[in-house]
């Protein structure tokens, strides 16, 4: 891998609902290359969103180590953060919610140049065309409202916002799933493009595998707020090693409907972060399970280059 862009040690995240304490993430850490993609994966409520929002502090973590380009930034003041935000940006999942109906689409995309003091009115506005082009829409829309405009041609003012700025570094969060399937692809290949285009490095938040696939260099599995699995993407797909990421992927729809996927139904739901379970937090739904698996947290070990698993048995490999 190449050097890190993004580096995360032991990250935690707790929440307090109504008396009960709530551990949404435990002991998260990875490291994201310049110029890399990373697919992060998991169940709803596995904590995808909050490492998202955690490594760029739009959540504050309980614990643990984010360090961006060298720089610690758990421990950076908010002034110091702002003048940081402009090298990382985040693609939100809801092209509906996350844009204002009442701000035109050149007021949006130039909020960022305005807190951030960069150019004038004039310049600001010359940039926000250029991101609008850059994601294949006319500069013309900058006088226009976000209710003027599709579910997809939102979620590409969404990415021109994002690039507004030209960030570094972007986390993408679910940014096809609230479309329709027809428009998913565009947008997909759009990112990709860009990715490419401009060296881009990106944290990919998706439940969909086979986005995933296509777009991730690397792929990080997660359940209820632990690691699972970590491989380069083409290892990850030809030869799962976790069990809870041979569920998942033997889930995909099969491209040949003569050669069906052997499903591997999981049984029952996620636990409650309030109460998980002891040893490995899987071990309630996996149909591997050992009376030891209740005893003991199992570590995230390599058990081929750069292909870990967090996984007491090693007769499933």
């Amino acid at each position: 891998m190449s050097e890190p862009l993004l580096s995360v040690r032991d990250l935690g995240k707790d929440y307090t609902s109504r008396g009960a304490r709530l551990t949404i993430l435990q002991a998260i850490s990875f490291d994201i290359g310049k110029g890399e993609v990373v697919g992060l994966v998991g169940e709803s409520g596995s904590g995808k969103t909050t490492i998202g929002r955690s490594v760029l502090r739009l959540v504050e973590p309980s614990a643990g180590s984010v360090r961006f380009d060298g720089t610690e930034l758990t421990s950076l003041s908010s002034s110091a953060m702002r003048r940081l935000r402009p090298r990382m940006q985040y693609i939100f999942q809801d092209p509906f919610a996350s844009l204002s109906p009442r701000m035109t689409i050149g007021e949006i995309l130039t909020e960022g140049l305005k807190i951030q003091g960069l150019g004038t009115a004039k310049e600001r506005l010359e940039r926000a065309r250029a991101a609008l082009e850059q994601v294949d829409l006319p500069p013309d829309a900058v006088n226009r409202y976000a209710h003027e405009f599709s579910g997809g041609q939102r979620q590409r003012i969404g990415i021109a916002r994002a690039l507004t700025l030209a960030p570094e570094f972007i986390v993408a969060d679910e940014p096809v799933s609230a479309l329709d399937v027809s428009i998913q692809a565009q947008v997909i290949n759009l990112l990709r493009d860009l990715q490419q285009r401009l060296g881009l490095t990106m944290l990919f938040i998706s439940h969909d595998l086979a986005v995933v696939e296509y777009i991730c260099d690397r792929v990080i599995v997660l359940y209820l707020g632990r690691i699972m699995e970590i491989a380069p993407s083409a290892a990850l797909y030809a030869r799962p090693l976790h069990p809870y990421t041979r569920a998942l992927l033997s889930a995909i729809p099969s491209p040949d409907p003569d050669t069906p996927r052997d499903r591997q139904i999981l049984k029952g739901d996620i636990p409650s972060p309030a109460d998980p379970p002891s040893g490995c937090v899987f071990r309630t739904r996996c149909p591997n399970a050992l009376p030891a698996c209740g005893e003991t947290v199992p570590a995230l070990r390599e058990m081929t280059p750069g292909h870990f698993k967090a996984c007491i048995r090693d007769d499933l490999d």
